[in-house]
């Protein structure tokens, strides 16, 4: 695995790993042994991979598991914001190493790149003290099956990327992100940039949140990155975090 030069010029590493339960895990666990960042940890396999609210994440070998340790890298209250900024820089990578499916590719709120409408990443965002893990898996080779959300992998769109290149691109899209996002003070370039890349704006979605169900019409994202769903009733609902999904496809598996 590698880094991109205009990475390491600016001061971040790598720890590669052979196999390791989570990225994310060993990142916190290097955070709270004192290491700053920032750094990149990389896996060939996962024993132990999550995604958000716990949920197992398939980490087959051949796949990317990559995981960026950042020390103190915004305000509190803007920290959210890195998922966006993430996400951003993955479709760039993936822009970059194949370029064919740039017109297919696009970002599901909050953080989801999607490639044809199916799930082709996942970022996971998590933090300790002011340490912040961004864990981010691509499906290159291989993608999981009978999921929630339709999945599909790089290879599968008819893209031939390995992790090491992949990485290469995300470390250096990572590094044109983050200063675009200036520890927050650039959000609205961000989400003017993550509109233009949106799934869903203008349609019907259902959200799911972690004790109920809301559906309505893909308003906009409002200045802190929250969902801004219009209800039936006419009224706006913001959403912090949930599990997004288009209400056409769910009819038509139901019909």
């Amino acid at each position: 695995m590698r880094l991109d030069s205009a990475a390491v010029r600016t001061g971040f590493r790598l720890l590669a790993l052979g196999e390791t339960g989570s990225t994310n895990a060993h990142a916190l666990a290097c955070a709270r042994a004192g290491e700053r960042g920032p750094l990149w940890i990389t896996a060939q396999t996962q024993t132990a991979g999550r995604g958000r609210r716990g949920r197992e994440w398939t980490s087959q070998s051949g796949n990317l598991f990559a995981t960026l340790l950042l020390t103190d890298p915004a305000l509190p209250g803007d920290v959210a914001q890195l998922s966006f900024v993430a996400s951003l820089a993955v479709h760039d990578a993936i822009a970059d190493c194949a370029p064919m499916l740039g017109p297919r590719l696009a970002l599901k709120w909050p953080n989801d790149v999607l490639c044809g409408g199916a799930k082709l990443c996942g970022i996971l965002l998590e933090g300790e003290g002011d340490s912040v893990v961004i864990g981010i898996g691509v499906n290159c080779i291989s993608h999981p099956r009978s999921t929630a959300y339709p999945a599909i992998d790089l290879a599968a769109a008819g893209a031939h990327v390995t992790p090491d290149d992949l990485l290469a691109a995300l470390s250096r899209a990572m590094v044109t992100r983050l200063g675009q996002w200036q520890r927050g003070e650039g959000f609205g370039s961000i989400r003017a940039d993550w509109l233009r890349r949106a799934r869903g704006i203008g349609e019907r979605i259902l959200v799911r949140l972690q004790d109920r169900e809301i559906s309505g019409r893909f308003e906009a994202l409002d200045a802190r990155g929250q969902l801004v769903l219009r209800l039936a009733d006419g009224r706006d609902e913001r959403v912090v975090a949930g599990d997004v999904f288009p209400l056409h496809d769910l009819d038509e598996r139901s019909a």
